[in-house]
């Protein structure tokens, strides 16, 4: 696998439910290296905090793989990397081939793969369809966040290698699916939940869709 773009945030003002809300989903290509530090990509712009950044969420990735499919699906968009709000965009991506703990070298960085990424509305309103956000769940697939065990740069045609492998670990599709259809995946995700490596934001919604007590 190897980096086919990296992409920093424009803080931009959107417009949601007649109120005005800031957001940095609004990603585009830069052509220098990005430093990934243990709580976010540096000069990135990070706006709700609460679910993204921080040492569980610090980067996310989404896989270059995808983008013919969602062009066939909005071809008016001006379509270009970055456009899912992913700091990088990987050649070769397989979510259903890449386990929760997984760790990879990624340019000089070490970074451990944490959760799926749960869209929102603004992903709606970047690719100006709302029914995007449904879309991109029924897909599954949904990109990754990285945990930074080594802070490091990364550049455009750096390689992404598989270091250490979690083999008992679900993948990122499965982790995704249990979201997303909580209650036919009960005692999956009682499983899932005690994978250390599994970020807490993921675990506290797959305890709280599951609806378990822990």
């Amino acid at each position: 696998m190897k980096i086919i773009s990296t992409n920093i945030g424009e803080k931009t003002k959107i417009r949601w439910k007649g109120k005005e809300v800031l957001t940095g989903i609004y990603k585009y290509p830069v052509n220098e290296c990005l430093t990934l530090s243990i709580a976010n990509v540096e000069n990135d712009n990070v706006i709700d905090r609460k679910y993204h950044g921080g040492k569980d969420k610090a980067c996310y990735i989404y896989s270059g793989l995808h983008y013919p499919d969602w062009k066939i699906k909005y071809p008016n968009l001006d379509w270009q990397y970055g456009m899912f709000g992913e700091n990088l965009t990987i050649s070769n991506f397989n979510e259903s081939e890449i386990n929760i703990g997984d760790i990879f070298k990624l340019g000089s960085a070490l970074v451990q793969i944490t959760q799926p990424r749960q869209p929102c509305f603004k992903l709606g309103i970047r690719l100006n369809n709302s029914n995007a956000v449904k879309t991109f769940v029924n897909e599954e697939k949904p990109g990754a966040y990285v945990r930074i065990i080594e802070p490091g740069k990364v550049k455009t045609g750096d390689t992404m290698q598989l270091i250490e492998p979690k083999i008992d670990n679900f993948t990122l599709t499965e982790i995704f699916h249990f979201i997303y259809n909580a209650t036919e995946n009960i005692e999956q995700i009682k499983k899932a939940i005690k994978m250390p490596e599994l970020a807490e934001s993921c675990r506290n919604d797959l305890i709280k869709y599951g609806k378990l007590s822990v």
